[in-house]
């Protein structure tokens, strides 16, 4: 029999969960009502990093071992207390998204099967100003996690020497994030900017470690710096959410001194409140001192007067003043030869 729906009150906001016993994480048992506990076990950090952001949901209707689908448009029926705001993706079109005002607004979210949060990198009370830099250090096929752990450590070095304080998270998968958290000045465009600078810089001082090919055939067993993952309208999985894998990966931040211990695996939801309640918040003072793009945008402006296009942007996106031919070179070289 199905159990009966869970009434909880959170805040000033009464809030009905239903089949509370379903199972999200087959092989390790967890149901949605377990998911639930973990968000009310980590709020504070949780809403610390993903407060009053548009959200991305990828609900798992059946659980991780089932089908799933993205949803930026709330669905009808919704509380009248829920908090959304107009997002559009690149080709303009525009839909109502979930804003994660507090914690009832993530509950509910979850009892529709969301497991973890895709957020923008911008805040619903001023959607034209990204107050993110979010850099994706992705390893590609032939590297390790020791491979990232390199990247991020240079990566925040040349930050470091810039005067730009970084935070870093697992992915919960098999990649590092590291964030900067900005002064309200610029646009996604601008970041971008700034990402794409960063990117070329670490490629010029690391070329046999790290690239910033868009194109894979030219990554070679190197870690990619993703700069795309600051391009508008794009969505990255957020802190403290609780990824789709059978082990419940948390996409979990870190201390700068656990760069070498970190074990991505091991940060899952069972784990990661326990961790929390220990050790504290490693974003605790992210939003305390909002930092400047001064330095990168410079050296973005260095690379275009010497003569540097601007990066490719992905295929979903018009074509953007000063961008080589959206074409892999093989299908480039391909193409002259004929």
């Amino acid at each position: 029999m199905k159990p009966e729906p869970i009434v909880l009150q959170l805040q000033d906001k009464e809030l009905t969960v239903t089949s509370s016993d379903k199972v999200y994480f087959p092989r390790r048992g967890e149901t949605k009502l377990d998911l639930i506990d973990y968000y009310q076990a980590v709020e504070p950090a949780f809403l610390r990093a993903a407060g009053g952001r548009p959200t991305l949901m990828q609900r798992f209707p059946n659980g991780v071992s089932g089908k799933s689908f993205f949803q930026k448009r709330v669905p009808k029926g919704a509380p009248s207390w829920l908090q959304t705001t107009v997002v559009s993706t690149p080709n303009g079109t525009e839909s109502n998204a979930l804003v994660l005002a507090d914690l009832a607004h993530v509950v509910w979210a979850v009892n529709l099967g969301c497991l973890g949060f895709h957020l923008w990198p911008t805040k619903a009370a001023d959607l034209s100003v990204a107050d993110e830099l979010r850099i994706d250090l992705d390893p590609t096929p032939g590297t390790t996690f020791d491979d990232v752990r390199f990247a991020a450590e240079k990566t925040k070095e040349l930050l470091a020497e810039l005067g730009i304080k970084s935070f870093p998270k697992t992915t919960g998968s098999k990649g590092i994030h590291i964030y900067v958290r900005l002064k309200p000045l610029w646009d996604s465009y601008q970041v971008r900017f700034a990402a794409v600078a960063l990117a070329r810089e670490l490629e010029r001082r690391y070329p046999a470690q790290l690239t910033a090919k868009w194109w894979k055939e030219e990554r070679g067993e190197r870690i990619f710096i993703d700069f795309n993952q600051n391009a508008p309208h794009k969505t990255v999985f957020g802190a403290w959410s609780v990824r789709s894998r059978v082990g419940a990966q948390v996409s979990t931040p870190f201390y700068w001194e656990e760069l070498d211990s970190i074990e991505p695996d091991s940060m899952t939801m069972d784990v990661v409140p326990r961790r929390l309640a220990n050790e504290g918040d490693p974003w605790l003072t992210v939003d305390d001192d909002p930092q400047l793009l001064d330095p990168l945008l410079a050296m973005h402006e260095k690379d275009m007067q010497a003569g540097l296009m601007d990066a490719p942007w992905p295929p979903v996106y018009p074509k953007q003043p000063n961008e080589p031919p959206r074409v892999a070179p093989s299908r480039a070289k391909k193409s002259d030869a004929e």
